[in-house]
């Protein structure tokens, strides 16, 4: 798709920056509940879902931990960051804490809000409560009144890259030599949903998880890339042709 931008000069009367979020907020779906993580209630269980899989850590700046202690102490730390909030996401289907979510970069006085810190273990990735984990995570900014929803990734990340385009946010580019992360250079991949075309993207995330969509095997009969694909304005050159 060939991106064709519009430069956006429209007045926005009225404007009412909105709130940010807390850590009294739980988004609670059909297949995943989002709690804010707490250090005592979930690092322990979040720390087992990750044990033996070393390669969730590869393009976070953090990690792997070698000790439910040593993960413990970076959720207290996280726990307690001002500019961050973070949450554990529950998988309704299995009862278990498998992975975590952040906002960040949190500018009500812009309307934008980015989410980032995704850590999917194995056993939550690729699930209908991995996709509902971040629809839960874009209506609350969308409704609470911010206007652009961003997600960023190294750029070596092809399967983060995939993830964003597959939820409908559109490619924006690359910021070259965005930061150092474990002594090498990062380049940063963009990509971003505005709230124009939220009502859209709602309705396409709500038709993808629907129990119609889904075969006796449990397989999808369409995908969540192919209702978005409409709504996005540009996609990720990485990802043409697969």
């Amino acid at each position: 798709m060939t991106a064709i931008y519009k430069v956006n000069a429209a007045p926005v009367p009225d404007w009412t920056p909105p709130r940010v979020p807390d850590a009294s907020t739980i988004l609670t779906g059909v297949h995943a509940k989002l709690e804010p993580l707490r250090a005592e209630q979930h690092a322990a269980l979040l720390h087992r879902a990750y044990v033996g899989h070393d390669h969730v850590w590869d393009y976070l700046p953090y990690g792997p931990f070698s000790s439910s202690a040593q993960y413990h102490r970076w959720v207290r730390d996280a726990e307690q960051n001002p500019a961050l909030q973070f949450y554990a996401v529950f998988n309704l289907a299995t009862g278990q804490y498998e992975g975590v979510a952040s906002f960040l970069r949190i500018a009500p006085e812009a309307g934008s809000i980015e989410v980032g810190h995704i850590n999917f273990s194995p056993a939550l990735q690729k699930t209908r409560a991995a996709t509902e984990a971040l629809y839960l995570m874009m209506t609350w900014a969308f409704e609470a009144g911010y206007r652009r929803f961003e997600w960023k990734c190294d750029a070596l990340n092809r399967g983060s890259r995939g993830a964003a385009q597959r939820l409908g946010l559109s490619y924006e580019g690359i910021f070259r030599q965005a930061t150092v992360v474990k002594g090498r250079n990062r380049d940063t991949a963009w990509f971003a949903a505005i709230d124009a075309e939220w009502p859209a993207l709602k309705e396409a995330f709500g038709a993808w998880l629907s129990d119609t969509n889904f075969d006796a095997e449990g397989m999808q009969i369409e995908r969540l890339s192919d209702l978005t694909r409409l709504v996005r304005v540009a996609d990720d050159p990485m990802l043409a042709g697969g």
